[in-house]
């Protein structure tokens, strides 16, 4: 087994920085940022309606520009993590949107607008069966797996592979994967990927445990 990058760029996390959603989180990895924001559960047009659950969106928008195919699959992928996670039959009929804009993209963006959107709706209490966290890892030339690639080192890279899991079980809920790479290195990456996104998932807890203990402060 070749040698492993196994360090993750710095993480940050501010919560409940906008006024208008329900909820909101800006998430930082590296020097890749993201913004997302949650509105709802709230009223949904009837044609897009679900008897049984709430439907849930996502909107992707890049740093600059207007969304194009790219953008469209970044947002699937997105919607079926989230969906995975959220307890939509909670709130038939209802609507959850998840608004998700680029600051910074300097590599890995796909895990770092998964662990955006779960903050965001953390910030926004909309009901969950778990957390989700989620990590990047690009394969070099030689083998060697490089954890939380920034833009240069994925453009050097033969494969780049995003993993996404829930935080009760660890279980893979989203892969998403770009290049060439072998049976045997697509578990190794799985397993690295899995081991880092333990971090990612105590990163959150702390993170909203910070918050909460400030504003119990400021309420006392």
């Amino acid at each position: 087994m070749a040698a492993e990058d196994t360090l993750l760029r710095s993480i940050g996390c501010e919560q409940n920085l906008l006024s208008r959603p329900d909820g909101s989180a800006n998430v930082t990895q590296g020097d890749t940022t993201v913004l997302a924001a949650v509105y709802g559960p709230g009223e949904v047009k009837m044609s897009e309606e679900i008897i049984d659950k709430a439907t849930l969106k996502v909107i992707f928008k890049p740093k600059v520009g207007l969304p194009g195919c790219a953008e469209k699959l970044q947002e699937r992928l997105l919607r079926n993590t989230c969906e995975s996670v959220v307890l939509a039959t909670l709130h038939p009929r209802a609507g959850i949107n998840i608004v998700l804009q680029v600051i910074q993209d300097s590599g890995s963006l796909l895990s770092c607008c998964i662990n955006a959107a779960c903050m965001a709706l953390m910030d926004s209490a909309v009901p969950m069966k778990c957390l989700v966290s989620a990590v990047t890892c690009a394969l070099t030339e030689d083998g060697q797996i490089v954890l939380d690639p920034d833009s240069k080192q994925e453009k050097e890279s033969s494969a780049v592979l995003t993993f996404a899991f829930d935080s009760r079980e660890s279980n893979m809920i989203t892969c998403s994967t770009k290049g060439c790479f072998t049976p045997e290195k697509y578990q190794e990456c799985l397993s690295a990927c899995g081991e880092a996104s333990k971090n990612i998932s105590s990163f959150c807890r702390q993170s909203v445990e910070k918050r909460m203990s400030k504003e119990l402060k400021v309420k006392m």
